[in-house]
């Protein structure tokens, strides 16, 4: 069965079956008790500063929850209609601070690629072990420095979920307005026309997601006003910043570790198995009931990875239907994680990740 395509579509088949009335309550659900969690903090922040600690954990946590059920919308896998995915999974892609469509763009691309080291190099751009001797003193510091937890659980998850979202949209869009005017005053206002419905950026790849920057960061900025007219500017920034820095930083870490572990399959593009890659390039992190909760099930990333049709409210049952078939899948408890981060270079002979040589 571990290679036999159409046995698996079978088996898979019945769970990927979406429920709109499951998906919409657990939106609601969410939303509903993450606005709770920002209302008692508006009425608790006058008293310190300090409480934007333990709140921004929380929200956190929400967060990472939105991002997991807008990675399902960007799949198709959470609604039954793919407008309502697209509709929903913009919604929450302001909420988590992440244009959905560029980002979806992006993460399907890893799907394609999983366990193909040459096209996919994973969340922390993992080199080969020959790429690695080659290196200086100075270079091995810094590769191993910024693959450290705690660079990409806070520095990491600052980068990617608020940072660059922001950065590349403002930079492609003044890049943009330059190009349009420059191209008006010296050639003709017929092609700086075209320069407008092309828009050429290094900062995206197509139009269509420079209008799905356009509108998420223009939402977001427009929440962002309404949230500091009622918290104060430096009550909001605080709790937000701290929020999505965090959850960026966690979902970093336990995307990492549900790829990146001892003896995990990492082949090049002649010999890749897709099931392989599955089955023995991604792991089952097995964590407490309420973490499951907030990180919507996508713990079971073995069956997320072989059929990504599955809704995360689906997973936990497939697997535990089809568990004798994931015997040899690597699971992962909390308590191991510090040792599965380690493994950050490939060996391309034996085509698993390794750590660092002492």
């Amino acid at each position: 069965m571990e290679n036999d395509k159409k046995v698996w579509r079978e088996a898979l088949a019945p769970y990927t079956v979406k429920s709109n009335t499951t998906a919409l309550h657990q939106v609601l659900v969410t939303f509903f008790l993450y606005a709770l969690v920002w209302y008692f903090y508006g009425q608790v922040i006058t008293s310190s500063l300090w409480l934007a600690l333990p709140f921004s954990l929380l929200m956190a946590m929400f967060v990472l929850r939105f991002f997991v059920l807008m990675h399902d919308c960007g799949h198709g896998s959470l609604f039954t209609s793919p407008k309502v995915n697209k509709f929903v999974g913009y919604l929450l892609g302001v909420i988590t601070g992440m244009p959905q469509y560029v980002w979806s763009k992006h993460h399907a691309y890893h799907h394609t690629t999983n366990g193909n080291w040459e096209k996919y190099k994973g969340p922390l751009s993992v080199i080969s072990t020959e790429e690695y001797a080659k290196l200086s003193d100075r270079q091995k510091t810094f590769y191993r420095v910024f693959r450290h937890p705690l660079s990409f659980v806070t520095l990491g998850g600052f980068i990617y979920v608020l940072f660059n979202p922001r950065f590349n949209w403002i930079v492609g869009l003044i890049g943009l307005v330059g190009k349009i005017i420059s191209t008006a005053f010296t050639v003709s206002l017929a092609e700086a026309y075209k320069v407008a419905k092309t828009c050429p950026s290094k900062k995206w790849k197509t139009p269509k997601e420079f209008r799905h920057m356009t509108y998420n960061n223009l939402l977001l900025l427009t929440l962002w006003y309404f949230m500091i007219q009622w918290l104060g500017a430096l009550n909001f920034f605080t709790v937000y910043v701290l929020t999505l820095t965090l959850s960026g930083g966690l979902g970093i870490l336990f995307f990492t570790v549900q790829h990146n572990f001892e003896n995990s399959y990492a082949s090049d593009t002649e010999r890749v198995n897709y099931f392989k890659a599955a089955l023995a390039g991604t792991s089952y992190l097995k964590l407490p009931k309420l973490l499951n909760w907030f990180t919507a099930d996508i713990a079971y990333h073995h069956i997320h990875h072989l059929s990504t049709a599955i809704p995360n409210y689906n997973l936990a049952a497939c697997h535990k239907a089809l568990e004798s078939h994931f015997t040899d899948v690597k699971r992962i408890s909390i308590k191991d994680i510090p040792h599965s981060v380690q493994f950050i270079l490939w060996d391309r002979d034996k085509e698993v990740l390794v750590s660092v040589p002492n």
